[in-house]
């Protein structure tokens, strides 16, 4: 009897009522097979400069992140702009914009946000009116040179993937009179302990003295990834300084000092969907853990008219300096490696870090 009202009621409800039966399904189909609105926790949280997603994952499984009032344990959770956030209990921030800046990490600074050893990391020696920022990659503690900083957790990301592929150059010293064939294998490929790396670019630059310079370029970071090639073939590196990182150079960068990208080279760089006109914000410059954005002399708050292809100082620091060397003078190889000395930043060449006051 049960069975026979049940097979009536099936033929009944699409005749008299059709509006109460498809309700349902649009209701169930969005649960059982789309995805749901929104983005993830964690990824809302690295969007808005509070943290990586890694770290944000962490706060909340400490229970520091509440979504309308209520404290949550997961990352499985999206959210949209409805949602009431908070962390600490303070509301989430508004979302920034991308900013970008380029650091020269110094010598004996960790890459990362604290250290179990206690050792300065680069975010104690950052200046103190920078917002929160993260690292692209990382460079340990013995390297110097290139880092990138970024406000936004979806551009780490996206430049830390092996995907991405930029071309990452650095200047090595390394002791020993090496000759060219040395660096076949560097270039075909390796294997150590296991981990497969990469082929690299290797140029022998010169001789100096009992070490020779190289320029490296990989396409990959992993952890002290020349230092352990070089081992691999019988050399040790002595210095290692990062001179670019895809198309951002380190120029004209002193160790400690911090420049903002144009939020225009940032988009056009990194393929970013435009912003609505906002002004510029004006380029943040220090050494060590100084407040920056101190007057004059800044190259990145100067006229975008300047001339491009200005001659500028070599490393050497000799007055009366030309655009082309004096025949018989290298031009190219600096005693001491700064970078490029020009950086092509949105498809135009201009000078990145000038400083007058070394």
């Amino acid at each position: 009897m049960l069975y026979g009202t049940h097979m009536s009621k099936t033929p009944a409800s699409p005749k008299g009522k059709p509006g109460p039966k498809p309700q349902p399904r649009k209701a169930a189909a969005p649960e059982a097979g789309a995805s749901p609105e929104g983005d993830r926790i964690a990824k809302v949280l690295s969007r808005a400069g509070v943290a990586s997603r890694r770290e944000a994952e962490r706060m909340i499984a400490e229970g520091r992140v509440s979504v309308n009032g209520e404290k949550i344990d997961s990352p499985a959770l999206n959210v949209t702009a409805a949602d009431r956030i908070s962390v600490d209990g303070k509301p989430l921030p508004e979302a920034e914009a991308p900013r970008m800046w380029l650091y020269y990490k110094p010598i004996g600074l960790v890459t990362s946000n604290s250290d179990e050893k206690g050792r300065t990391t680069i975010f104690d020696e950052l200046p103190e009116n920078m917002p929160r920022v993260m690292t692209v990659g990382r460079l340990d503690i013995n390297s110097e040179g290139l880092l990138l900083l970024t406000n936004d957790g979806g551009i780490k990301r996206k430049l830390e993937l092996p995907s991405t592929g930029w071309l990452r150059r650095y200047r090595v010293r390394i002791n020993g009179r090496p000759k060219d064939e040395d660096f076949a294998p560097l270039r075909k490929g390796l294997v150590i302990e296991g981990e497969r790396f990469q082929p690299m670019t290797v140029a022998l630059d010169r001789q100096q003295g009992a070490n020779a310079w190289l320029t490296v370029g990989l396409r990959e970071g992993k952890n002290r990834e020349i230092r352990r090639a070089m081992e691999d073939i019988g050399y040790s590196v002595n210095r290692l300084l990062r001179i670019s990182y895809g198309p951002f150079q380190l120029g004209e960068l002193k160790p400690g000092e911090v420049e903002e990208l144009r939020s225009r080279v940032v988009r056009d760089q990194l393929g970013l969907a435009p912003e609505e006109e906002q002004p510029e914000a004006r380029p943040t410059r220090s050494r060590g853990g100084k407040p920056a954005g101190r007057p004059g002399g800044k190259p990145m708050g100067r006229p975008a008219g300047k001339p491009a292809g200005k001659p500028m100082a070599k490393p050497g620091g000799k007055p009366g300096q030309k655009a082309q060397g004096k025949p018989g003078k290298p031009s190219g190889k600096p005693s001491a490696p700064r970078g490029d000395g020009t950086a092509q930043r949105g498809g135009a060449k201009r000078p990145i870090g000038k400083n007058p006051r070394r």
